[in-house]
């Protein structure tokens, strides 16, 4: 299935490794010009210079730190220097910690809502009124099966991203008939690097690929539904989620990612 944004321009957050590689490289392929915006400058140079040879698309790279405050604002002032319209905004990256509340610092806490929160909801807030005017464009959030029930030892990752899937689906509301098209992205447990170093605790069901998720939110697109679930197991485990009683869904959750002693790890 073929990406419907040929010559237009997509910027993608979180793009150097995982789910936004993979979103930037099928742009690509397709013939969409590319903003990539990551921390990892070097990455995201080296992948921004590959794309370009393999597909002769313009490809701009931003290095940000988007768990920081003002980075989203400080993002559109650069596109806005280099004269960069953005027609489709894909909204991936996120960060996470995995372990209990009580032994998190304080930082991580705020950079998890920065990132998950904060910097998707102003990116979406600064870019979708030229959308809107142009009655052309695409935002595209990766939320997570996390999101459809609390999820002790990752709590707070949890929520924020209930956030983006609540905020999406009333997005998606706002914008029928404007000519912007709004998704949720909903990944479980996805062969990216963070189950290198967080080990099997931090995963559920078996895994899926970063191209798999970007097949899914192609179908998804095409169909108009404001959210997807990647992967038929997923799907059933988030609807069963939604479904059952609450204590039961939080004890079920709670066991799945139980940490190891001393595991808590920073997902990227």
């Amino acid at each position: 299935m073929r990406f419907p944004f040929d010559g237009q321009r997509v910027l993608v957050t979180g793009a150097s490794l995982g789910i936004g590689r993979a979103f930037a490289t099928r742009m690509a392929a397709d013939g969409s010009d590319l903003v990539l915006v990551s921390r990892r400058r070097i990455a995201l140079t080296t992948l921004a210079d590959e794309l370009r040879a393999r597909y002769c698309v313009e490809v701009d790279v931003v290095a940000a730190d988007l768990s920081l405050p003002g980075a989203a604002a400080s993002l559109v002032s650069t596109l806005d220097r280099r004269g960069l319209k953005v027609d489709v905004l894909v909204n991936n990256a996120g960060l996470g910690v995995h372990g209990d509340l009580a032994q998190s610092r304080l930082v991580t806490v705020s950079q998890q809502i920065g990132v998950n929160v904060t910097a998707l909801t102003e990116l979406t807030t600064l870019l979708l009124p030229g959308m809107v005017a142009r009655r052309r464009g695409t935002v595209i959030n990766v939320a997570g099966t996390a999101a459809f029930q609390p999820v002790p030892h990752m709590a707070v990752y949890a929520a924020t991203k209930a956030y983006v899937l609540s905020f999406t689906r009333a997005l998606w509301s706002e914008t029928r008939g404007s000519g912007v098209r709004v998704l949720a992205v909903c990944p479980g447990a996805t062969d990216t690097a963070f189950f290198d170093i967080a080990g099997e605790a931090a995963s559920v069901g078996s895994r899926r690929t970063p191209e798999q998720v970007v097949d899914s939110t192609l179908r998804a697109l095409h169909s108009g539904y404001p959210d997807v679930v990647d992967g038929t197991a997923n799907a059933l485990l988030a609807r069963v989620a939604s479904r059952i009683p609450n204590r039961l869904a939080i004890t079920l959750a709670e066991r799945s990612v139980r940490p190891e002693p001393f595991s808590a790890v920073l997902i990227s």
